[in-house]
């Protein structure tokens, strides 16, 4: 997938341009419904399926005091847009002068710079432009001026709840993640640096990898069943997250650790993608540090009986 910064570098594209315009924070299944119906778009045209997102989040520049915690940062998000099969995404700055943009500039501006534009798939409750004033009602009052079709998509239910950005941060911060997976159309996921910690986890037996994470709508205090994606590699682990209460720390903080199984490789600096398949208990703290290497061992035997009951590789000692 093609990563470009401003709607003008689409101006040399030879093709048709089908576009999908979202802040698509998680690249959710409504997000995806959005972005495949421009694919869908594409495809029937031999055209480029192009997604316009914004980088930050619009509420974030808007009102940073009511901004949202992600789901996934920009470059977690185009990670999974890749995945996707997107021919290419444009990541526009969100600041001042774009936020006082009137919602007609905006779309004059992709019309003018995407010469062969033939579509625009947006959702229900995309809004856009100065005070949020233009809509799918807008986009297509201007489509035959402009010689595009409007695709608007309406929001996706699962168990019959709508599917949004905000519900699924509520379920993963609450450590609700098979219905958070449902409404992904995947484990819910974070990327993150490996950084060097305090040791702990080696001087008991057992050696992590702590995590820098780049999102920030983080699972509750626990112990997960995990995969992780370290380049081309997949490696299951098991994720803690949490104070580590045992130890007593004066001014504990929480930290992200994962034990990878089997694998002992240095991954200091690299990225690691960690999705979370399944809570095995939640935080404690436990009398003695044997109390809880007692219990981490439970913990890895039960993991690797969950992993390999449901075919994640990697998993005999």
């Amino acid at each position: 997938m093609r990563i470009v910064h401003t709607i003008e570098e689409l101006a040399g594209a030879n093709r048709d341009i089908c576009l999908a315009i979202g802040v698509f924070d998680g690249v959710h299944i409504g997000h995806q419904r959005v972005i495949g119906q421009a694919m869908d778009d594409a495809r029937c045209r031999n055209g480029l399926a192009v997604a316009l997102t914004f980088d930050p989040h619009p509420v974030r520049f808007l009102q940073p005091d009511r901004a949202p915690l992600l789901l996934t940062s920009t470059s977690h998000k185009l990670r999974l847009m890749t995945k996707l099969g997107l021919d290419a995404c444009v990541v526009m700055t969100f600041d001042a002068s774009f936020a006082a943009t009137p919602p007609e500039r905006f779309i004059e501006r992709i019309v003018q710079a995407a010469r062969r534009l033939r579509v625009i798939c947006v959702g229900t409750r995309f809004r856009f432009g100065h005070n949020r004033t233009g809509d799918i009602r807008l986009i297509e009052n201007l489509a035959p001026e402009h010689g595009y079709v409007a695709r608007e998509i309406e929001p996706v239910t699962v168990n019959g709840e709508s599917v949004s950005s905000t519900v699924i941060r509520k379920m993963v911060m609450t450590g609700d993640l098979g219905r958070a997976a449902a409404m992904l159309g995947r484990p819910f996921s974070i990327l993150g640096t490996v950084e060097h910690g305090d040791g702990l986890g080696r001087q008991i037996g057992y050696p992590t990898a702590n995590i820098d994470p780049h999102n920030e709508a983080i699972p509750a205090h626990g112990v997960y069943v995990a995969r992780a994606r370290l380049g081309d590699d997949t490696l299951a682990g098991i994720v803690n997250i949490g104070v580590r209460p045992t130890f007593n720390r004066p001014e504990p903080e929480r930290t992200i650790e994962i034990h990878l199984l089997n694998f002992g490789g240095d991954i200091y600096g690299r990225e690691l993608e960690i999705e979370f398949l399944w809570k095995l208990r939640d935080e404690q703290k436990f009398p003695t540090v044997d109390a809880l290497q007692s219990q981490i061992a439970r913990d890895e035997i039960n993991a690797r009986q969950w992993l390999e009951k449901h075919g994640v590789g990697n998993t005999q000692p």
